[in-house]
């Protein structure tokens, strides 16, 4: 296993609470590494984080291991079957109004 690899392993192994389910596969191509990560689907929001921020981590942290070693080194986390998929984008004309009449009279 190649230092990218287990640093990602090990990385994500101490965040979630399933560890013994973490992998991952390390693919080799014309852009670089590819590492894939594959957790439990309970532990998908620790991964991910808040606004994505735990994965950006992640990835910001891989890139440096990857320029270390002379590499580029992406991270693609699998969605576990079932997941939620990504959000549908709302649009200004399906915005819910919202209800300020009890503010609107305070002269401000």
């Amino acid at each position: 296993m190649e230092a990218d690899q287990m640093f990602v392993e090990s990385l994500v192994k101490a965040i979630v609470n399933n560890p013994d389910k973490v992998k991952t596969d390390r693919i080799i191509d014309e852009r670089g590494v590819l590492i894939t990560l594959d957790v439990d689907p309970a532990d998908m929001g620790y991964v991910i984080g808040r606004s994505g921020q735990t994965a950006r981590s992640i990835r910001t942290l891989l890139k440096i291991v990857g320029a270390k070693h002379n590499a580029r080194v992406n991270l693609k986390i699998n969605e576990p079957v079932g997941g939620r998929g990504p959000r549908p984008m709302q649009s200004a004309s399906e915005t819910p109004m919202i209800d300020t009449s009890a503010v609107d009279d305070l002269g401000i």
